[in-house]
């Protein structure tokens, strides 16, 4: 049955075509805190398209989140749900409502009161698009009186922001691509958010740019629902395989995510 702004797509831990590992099949109680319901649940934001793809004809889900999804179902040895988001928010919101076992979402401080989150498998940059003839320059100029920000409710970069945003406003929507509607149709000053997803909008809106630099470096990273310590731990080290093997890296190519950076193991 579709949940309202999700959709679900069942598969079956079969053998992933990506990169596989020598690593064994993982330990049984493992398995019980991932898979309480006897499949893995796992969020796939296709809000963010570094890390996820839906194609709109057939729903078919790719890109470097779906791939880490099956190959952690394949050695839990469960089936496995892809549940698509449209918006990080949601996904939260599930996250707390006990819908999902395994979230890939960026590590923030509100998240992590609810969600143990691996080190980070891939950086991307916020930033701000403006007008092209917009006064603001640098990424600093955009926190100044009167200036009003179009961002999507719960985003990193929502979250970011709303700590560190001292004079500006910052004007919020349910999802990344209402926030830009937003800042285009009620000519707002800026529009912050994920570097890829602004290029690609302001390819098709020639009065826009994005602007150089950013305001933050967003650790996109997996996690498990608090209350689950075994599954925690046997995800950071799945994490940090998936980054030294070269699975994450070759996972971004396959869905022409390459100026993606994958993250270094943590210090």
């Amino acid at each position: 049955m579709r949940r309202k702004n999700a959709v679900t797509v069942a598969t079956r831990p079969a053998r992933s075509k990506e990169r596989q590992s020598a690593v064994s099949k993982a330990p049984s109680d493992v398995v019980k805190e991932f898979a309480p319901t006897g499949r893995l649940r796992a969020s796939i934001n296709v809000g963010n398209i570094v890390l996820a793809q839906q194609d709109q004809a057939t729903g078919e889900l790719k890109g470097v989140t779906v791939a880490l999804a099956r190959e952690l179902a394949r050695r839990l040895g469960v089936p496995l749900e892809m549940i698509a988001f449209d918006a990080a928010g949601k996904v939260f919101e599930a996250i707390k409502a006990g819908r999902i076992d395994v979230a890939f979402l960026a590590v923030e401080p509100v998240r992590a009161a609810e969600i143990d989150f691996t080190a980070p498998y891939v950086l991307i940059e916020g930033t701000y698009l403006v007008p092209k003839e917009s006064p603001l320059k640098a990424i600093a100029d955009v926190d100044r009186a009167g200036v009003r920000i179009a961002v999507a409710t719960g985003s990193a970069y929502d979250l970011y922001l709303t700590r560190t945003i001292k004079h500006a406003t910052l004007l919020r929507a349910p999802t990344g691509p209402q926030a830009l509607d937003m800042f285009v149709r009620d000519k707002l000053e800026a529009a912050g958010g994920v570097k890829q997803p602004l290029v690609k909008f302001a390819a098709g809106h020639p009065g826009l740019r994005v602007m150089q630099g950013r305001f933050m470096a967003i650790q996109q990273a997996m996690g498990t629902p608090k209350g689950r310590p075994a599954a925690a731990r046997y995800l950071a080290a799945f994490v940090e395989e998936m980054k030294a093997s070269g699975f994450v890296a070759d996972a971004l190519r396959r869905s022409n995510q390459a100026d993606a950076l994958v993250a270094p193991p943590p210090s």
